[in-house]
């Protein structure tokens, strides 16, 4: 192998574990994470290459922060990087997880986590606002793109559906950029078109209660396949099939396996490996774990190489600058929900400030500031 490609190789690989084992917060964390380490930190690539491959992610299904990981691992190490960047995010959320899943199913109960999450919240709503702060002066390039991530952000509160507003916000830059130029409108949304296709893609396995490993497979890679909009929309699918259609699991193992995925680090998509073992014990734990993981992989794989190709048309372009300012709306809105939960009081308002100051002033790094967010929820607990 050639040096400078292990060399490469090493470097995702330590970056996507360390990532792997301190990510908490879900995927805008992650992804305001992955900016400080692969942009402003190591210089992999650009801000506007950042935000494109964010675009492109949101453009496609599946877990949006692993995604990132491969499409970050690519763009480092070429294929082998696409392989080592989504293996190491997802592999230390996969392990922790099924251990977590044994005490489960041995004990009955899960451990609790609510002392490491309140300290450990604040510090992941700094960093979330520094990524916004960072990618937003990228991403708005006018008035018509901040009236896009405004409107995002208001009617998303308002409690219309992220998926619309996603694609709305990307038509409607795309269309207003593109109003008065004379290019072919259909020649310019060329690139976009094995997305969609793809998009149609899920397997249907035939109806029955009596649980298989061949049908957990088919039902994670089809959710893997066809899933937009996050943890509150992976909890609706994993209840109409686990809970309703197969009678396999029970309202309260769903929420336990959902708990388990938000307060472990990594991708919330290692629910899956949750139920998986629970359902089938370790063999059930690693064919879930793929079959939901597997999709992401083979879309970046297609989407990739076709990304700079979305930038050079003007038409794709203005899709995609769309896409972007709409993500960041809906990453402020989400982070808006968070910040009322994890600013709870006091302590936690001033951990977020601190945090932050940190971030700005010395850019402390992420992974220094979560560990002492969990020292600091750790002596909370012990003192009350």
């Amino acid at each position: 192998m050639n040096p400078s490609l292990l060399q490469s190789l090493i470097e995702v690989a330590a970056l996507f574990l360390k990532l792997g084992m301190t990510g908490f917060g879900g995927p805008a964390a992650h992804i305001a994470m992955m900016h400080d380490e692969t942009v402003r930190r190591r210089g992999w690539l650009s801000d506007q290459e950042f935000l494109d491959l964010v675009g492109a992610t949101n453009l496609i299904p599946g877990p949006n922060s692993t995604e990132m990981a491969i499409h970050l691992g690519f763009r480092r190490a070429g294929w082998p990087g696409l392989m080592v960047g989504g293996l190491c995010f997802v592999l230390p959320a996969m392990l922790i997880v099924t251990a977590l899943a044994w005490v489960y199913v041995r004990f009955g109960a899960t451990p609790q986590a609510a002392w490491l999450l309140y300290g450990v919240k604040p510090v992941i709503m700094a960093i979330i606002v520094q990524a916004l702060w960072n990618l937003g002066r990228m991403a708005v390039k006018g008035p018509l793109t901040a009236v896009v991530g405004t409107a995002v952000l208001v009617l998303y509160l308002l409690g219309v559906n992220e998926i619309g507003l996603l694609f709305a916000g990307g038509l409607v830059v795309m269309i207003g950029a593109n109003v008065r130029r004379s290019r072919n409108p259909i020649a310019g949304l060329f690139p976009v078109l094995p997305f969609t296709g793809w998009n149609m893609v899920a397997s249907s396995a035939a109806m029955m209660t009596a649980f298989s490993l061949p049908l957990l497979f088919l039902t994670f890679l089809k959710i893997g396949a066809v899933l937009y909009g996050g943890g509150y929309v992976l909890l609706a699918f994993l209840r109409a099939d686990f809970v309703v259609r197969f009678g396999w699991l029970t309202d309260p193992q769903l929420m336990d396996a959902v708990a388990v995925g938000q307060v472990t680090p990594g991708p919330l998509f290692t629910t899956a490996t949750f139920i998986g073992f629970i359902l089938g014990g370790m063999p059930g734990a690693l064919i879930a774990t793929l079959g939901i993981f597997l999709p992401g992989f083979l879309f970046v794989a297609i989407s990739n190489p076709l990304v700079p190709r979305m930038r050079e048309s003007v038409w794709v372009g203005g899709l995609l600058d769309g896409v972007n300012t709409a993500s960041l709306g809906l990453m402020a809105a989400v982070s808006w929900q968070l910040g009322r939960a994890s600013l709870a009081d006091p302590l936690t308002i001033l951990i977020a400030v601190i945090a932050l100051a940190l971030l700005i002033r010395f850019r402390i790094n992420s992974t220094w500031l979560i560990a002492g967010g969990a020292l600091l929820g750790l002596l909370t607990a012990a003192l009350r």
